[in-house]
Formats: C-alpha cells, structure tokens, sequence
C-alpha cells in the first residue's frame, strides 16, 4: 500500500507503515488519460493547480485503475505534481502504486461521459469504496440515478415541454404540437446526437428512425427554445450555491447546438434573477443527494440538463471575469468548499 504524506516526491509502498496525515488533504482524480485534456480549457486541471498550490498532494488514475479483489475496492493511483506555468501541460507523475479508497481525503470522479456501462460499473466500485470509508465527490450513487437528460423531471417547473420515448409515433404527435422541437440521446455529451427538426422538415422519418434506432432506443425530445440565440448558460454549482456567473454558450452561426465541442463561442454573464432561482432551488436539493459540483444548462428561463458526471466551464468563467473587480475564481471557490466539508 501507499503511505500517503505530504510530499509531492514518489510515493513509497510499505503495507507494514501506518497511514499518516498532516494539514493538508490527499486528492485522488480519477480522469480521461492526462495526455488528452486540454490545459487551457480543462476544469479538472484547474481544480488540481489550485488544490495544489493550497499545499494538498494530488494523485490520478484512470477508471480502470480502481479494481475489487473479493469484497475489497483497491486503486491502482500515481501521485501527480505540476511543473509548468497555467499555460503549459508540464507535470510530474510518480510510480503506480496500490492503495486502499480510503486513504484519501476525497476522491474526485472527473471521468467525462458517455454514461455507459463502464461508467456505470465504476459508479458501482464507487459505491462500494464509500462504504468502506472512502469519501467520494460526487456520490456515485446519485451520479449513477441522476441522468443528465431525465432529472430535469424532478423540477417541472423549470423545465421546457418535454418527452422520453422509443416511439416515433408520440414523437411525431409531439412535432405536431410545438412545431420545432430538439431531439437527443440521454447518454451524449458536447452536442453529440442532437437535432432539430421543424414540422416542414422533408427529413424527420430518417431522423427519427437514426435517433431512436428503428424505436429502440429512448431519448428525449425537447420544444425547442429560440431563446438559445442568447446561449446555452452553464451555471456551475458547488455544494449547493451557484457561481454568480453562467458560461453562455452561444451557437456558431447556422448551428443550433451551444455545446464548445460543437463550436460554440462561451462568453461569461452575471446570473439572471430567473437563474438564481433555478439555482438555489435545484442547489439545495443537489446537496442533499451529495452531489458536489453540478452543471446546470439554462436556456432562457428554462432548465434543460442537470450534469452530474464532469461538468466544466470554470476555466472559461475565469478567464473572462479576471478584469473586473471581483473576479470569479471557480477553482478557489471549489477547493475552499471542498477543504470545509472535509474539515
């Protein structure tokens, strides 16, 4: 086992050598491989600069690194350190080493979407890390019954006309009603899978049987919001509270998808009232269910998405109200709140 320190030296393994904490905490990020994410936009990257530059020692694996040898969760984790400048993706990463769960003050679940099986049996290993003492951000349990697409049902008075089915006949019935609707997957992310169909559209019948796989497939179809011309506002909440500034994500012309991956443009704005009352109230009830760090997609006046998985945009939101007087430092924000539950 690791004996896990304070020092961002190599970690040595001794199973005979108690466990030893001092002030600071032990993070554990379980993320896409480094060498794919993106240092100048990656929030996972700026949590841990910050985590790192308040003192605490950082570790990383991938999701295939956590394993269960009988009833015991083990992880296969490399204690990490940086050693470049913010604009760099310089870091030192030491020997993998097996460790127990609970030997870190948090793990972080920072693994993007697609929610599929994989994903799903981590929540799973997840789950069964906690019981065993293991304190996990966010709760793998709710992650794993908090669907990004459906959860918007747990608050139908945010959210647009919605519909989840496989059957492209109520889909078509729902056409009919709203006249411009948007169909997508419930396990995409970034845009990926999502149309817009109009009444008129020559294509639907194609659409509809790609999107739900002849009608077997479930997704949702939305009415669609023009409203997303403004852009799709990401609001970042952290333990309950929102940051006092969205990441609108505003479509590239001809393109009806906000999401940066589809090449949408983020501008930072001040929470609307109609926003923070969507926040505060879907906050609340996201602390309760242990989920930490939360995404919130607002169109207009309406909730769309609740991301629970690897929600993103603090670099953005950073970036762009670093002038002002009081700038929006999310990744402070995150890692002060995270220090005080953990305390």
């Amino acid at each position: 086992m690791i004996e896990i320190h304070g020092s961002t030296s190599s970690p040595r393994t001794d199973k005979n050598i108690p466990l030893r904490y001092d002030e600071h905490m032990k993070l554990l990020f379980i993320l896409d491989p480094i060498a794919s994410l993106k240092s100048y936009k990656d929030t996972s990257l700026a949590i841990m600069r910050e985590a790192a530059a308040r003192g605490h020692t950082l570790y990383v694996c991938e999701q295939h690194d956590m394993f269960l040898l009988n009833e015991i969760v083990k992880i296969n984790a490399k204690i990490f350190s940086f050693s470049g400048s913010n604009s760099e993706v310089l870091f030192n990463v030491g020997q993998t080493d097996e460790v127990l769960p609970k030997q870190f003050d948090a793990i972080l679940m920072r693994k993007d979407p697609p929610f599929n099986n994989e994903y799903l049996y981590s929540t799973y290993l997840l789950e069964l890390a906690a019981s065993q003492g293991a304190r996990v951000i966010n709760n793998p349990a709710s992650v794993r019954s908090w669907n990004e697409k459906l959860s918007v049902a747990k608050f139908p008075q945010f959210a647009p006309e919605f519909l989840v089915t496989s059957n492209n006949e109520l889909i078509r019935e729902f056409l009919a009603t709203h006249k411009d609707i948007v169909i997508k997957p419930l396990d995409g992310m970034g845009g990926s899978g999502i149309f817009r169909i109009h009444a008129a559209d020559h294509n639907i019948g194609v659409i509809l049987e790609t999107a739900t796989q002849f009608g077997n497939q479930t997704i949702m179809a939305q009415r669609y919001l023009p409203a997303i011309s403004q852009g799709d506002k990401r609001i970042i909440v952290i333990n309950g509270e929102p940051l006092p500034y969205a990441l609108a994500r505003i479509p590239k012309v001809g393109e009806t998808r906000g999401n940066l991956a589809a090449g949408g443009t983020g501008v930072a704005q001040p929470l609307t009232k109609r926003d923070l009352d969507i926040a505060m109230t879907v906050g609340k009830t996201l602390k309760l269910e242990g989920l930490f760090l939360v995404g919130l997609d607002v169109i207009g006046d309406y909730l769309t998405e609740i991301n629970v998985t690897s929600p993103t945009g603090m670099v953005e939101i950073v970036a762009q109200t670093q002038h002002l007087d009081v700038p929006c430092k999310a990744a402070q924000v995150f890692v002060e709140a995270l220090e005080e539950i953990l305390q």
